[in-house]
């Protein structure tokens, strides 16, 4: 359920000042239900497409988004810090389902997986969940990812990338965004709204390193997204570190 532990809905934010996960979104990179799927159904049509539309999205374990996580993250000072992982194509719909529902005011800043769409299409819509400015006076938001995805995004969003107005030109309401590299190394922790995070490199399919995150200070968790192998690096160098942590079966 896209919501953490139950199935009603209920509330998984932070209670007496423990740090929580919302999940929002378990769904693929088309979300579900599948829009092929529902306009053109198949016969006897697909039941967990079919199921999707049948509920309120939540009560419908088959209603997903696209995978992303936010951490309400409880400071020493006893303040949520909201870190986001993962701003895909259905980034709006999360907002309006579940940013209100959990009564979500801000993102603080944000982390991302790798660059393919259901990660990094959504990007746009941050400026929904950052302070109003007509002139983006506004402060940044931290944005973390590799090299290489930060190339990708330079393309697909030119204009979130900052650079000087020229005389004259107009300036248009965008997110904004304080881009920061990180390397896909286990070895080379960041720290993100006060949280340190480790970068897990895994292969998403045979030729594509994506990145999983361990975190957590009290207990340690760790977040993969897109993964079909984990490379000898992440599964011997990191977790024969952490035998707690158990590495998927072959």
């Amino acid at each position: 359920m896209e919501t953490g532990a139950t199935q009603n809905g209920n509330d998984t934010r932070s209670v007496n000042g423990v740090s929580s996960l919302i999940f929002l979104g378990t769904g693929c990179s088309s979300a579900l239900p599948n829009a092929q799927c529902v306009i053109l159904p198949a016969d006897p049509p697909c039941e967990v497409c079919s199921q999707s539309l049948s509920l309120p999205p939540e009560q419908n374990p088959n209603y997903r988004c696209n995978t992303s996580l936010l951490i309400d993250y409880i400071d020493e000072k006893g303040a949520s810090k909201y870190i986001l992982i993962d701003v895909g194509k259905t980034f709006r719909e999360q907002v309006l389902r579940w940013f209100t529902h959990h009564k979500i005011p801000r993102v603080d800043s944000i982390i991302l997986t790798h660059e393919h769409a259901d990660a990094v299409l959504g990007l746009d819509d941050i400026r929904a969940v950052q302070p109003y400015s007509s002139t983006n006076e506004i402060d940044p938001t931290p944005i973390y990812l590799t090299q290489y995805a930060m190339e990708s995004i330079t393309e697909k969003f030119p204009y979130l990338v900052k650079k000087k107005l020229k005389e004259g030109q107009e300036v248009r309401r965008v997110a904004q965004l304080d881009w920061r590299i990180i390397e896909s190394d286990c070895e080379k922790p960041f720290m993100s709204s006060g949280l340190e995070f480790v970068p897990l490199p895994v292969m998403h399919g045979e030729d594509y390193v994506c990145l999983g995150f361990l975190f957590g200070k009290k207990s340690k968790i760790a977040y993969i997204s897109d993964v079909s192998r984990f490379p000898a690096t992440t599964e011997h160098e990191w977790f024969s570190q952490h035998p707690l942590l158990l590495a998927p079966e072959s």
